[in-house]
């Protein structure tokens, strides 16, 4: 009995020096990320107060930063939401077609309406969205006694189906060049007053906060949901709006960056389980940490030209996701 207290009091010490350490490694990546690249911009310049270094770190790297912050923390956040929905660790919005579906919204609202607004785009590309998740969800309860295994590759081929309807009309119209920038997300071209939206995905992500317990709750079924008094078709609307407007906030803004809501919120269960109000802040913090990571090792391999952030997290998350499937197959036999 007396080593519970001792233990649980290391714990209490191990967690802020955690928190500590890691807030640390964001604060230089973030500083990192600010001097990184082909532009003349040093600390001495700005203690000098030289115009051009001040340009370019108001106009293109300081919006650049925090869009990546801001994306990772928002992605990492909408993928822990949509396990819980699905009660599935092996899915995220770019493993069930949600993704997808807001890339075809955007070409959509670019063919039919192409002097609409940002706004307007982030709006129908979350509605393409809400209707992509909706039928994934649809799909996966007609599947009877279906594994851990075929629920994300359901969402895959759902995901292949749309992207190739996507992809036809693009060519159909000549868009290649403009689908290739939606689904192959980049930070490079993010500036001043085109990464704004990227704040309504954060503060979708800090409502989810407000709503954690009943998401925990969610991840349990549909029966002990209904049986603790809550309303399971609200959760999961809300749920379903909450990624479908995360999704379709960071791909009008910087394209889709693969298998980040996958891997960050894998690696926090592991260490703090499924209690999503515990996790949740956890999966935001290294969600930025990780994708400010990816970027930077982006920008420094074939420097000074740069690997889009999508490839670089892509090929991290897809080898991860790999190895999830492996370890658990083998573990379950």
């Amino acid at each position: 009995m007396s080593g519970y207290p001792e233990g649980h009091r290391n714990n209490k010490q191990v967690r802020p020096l955690l928190v500590g350490v890691l807030l640390l490694l964001l604060c230089f990546l973030f500083l990192v990320s600010l001097f990184l690249g082909a532009g003349d911009m040093s600390l001495a310049a700005l203690l000098r107060f030289d115009s051009e270094a001040w340009q370019l770190l108001l106009i293109s790297r300081l919006p650049r930063a925090l869009a990546l912050v801001l994306a990772g923390t928002s992605l990492a956040v909408a993928g822990l939401i949509m396990q819980m929905l699905v009660r599935n660790r092996f899915v995220e919005p770019s493993t069930a077609g949600t993704v997808e579906s807001a890339t075809m919204g955007i070409l959509a609202v670019t063919l039919l309406a192409p002097g609409i607004p940002v706004l307007g785009k982030m709006l129908v590309a979350a509605m393409f969205a809400l209707a992509g998740t909706a039928l994934f969800l649809l799909i996966l309860r007609r599947i009877p006694l279906r594994s851990a295994f075929l629920v994300p590759v359901v969402g895959l081929v759902l995901g292949g189906v749309v992207q190739a309807v996507t992809t036809f009309f693009a060519y159909q119209y000549d868009l290649l060049q403009a689908l290739h920038t939606w689904t192959m997300g980049d930070f490079s071209g993010v500036l001043r007053g085109r990464y704004e939206l990227l704040w309504v995905a954060f503060a979708l992500s800090c409502a989810a906060y407000f709503a954690a317990d009943r998401f925990t709750v969610l991840g349990m079924g549909e029966q002990f949901t209904t049986n603790l008094g809550l309303n399971h078709k609200r959760l999961m609307l809300i749920g379903m709006v909450l990624v479908s407007a995360i999704s379709a906030v960071v791909v009008v803004t910087a394209g889709s960056v693969p298998f980040l809501g996958l891997l960050v919120p894998n690696v926090v269960s592991l260490i703090f389980g499924d209690n999503m109000r515990r996790s949740l802040p956890w999966v935001a913090f290294l969600g930025a940490l990780f994708v400010l990571a990816c970027d930077i090792v982006g920008r420094l391999i074939i420097y000074p030209h740069e690997i889009p952030i999508g490839t670089v997290v892509g090929v991290v998350g897809s080898g991860l996701f790999l190895y999830l499937l492996l370890n658990r197959r083998a573990r379950f036999g």
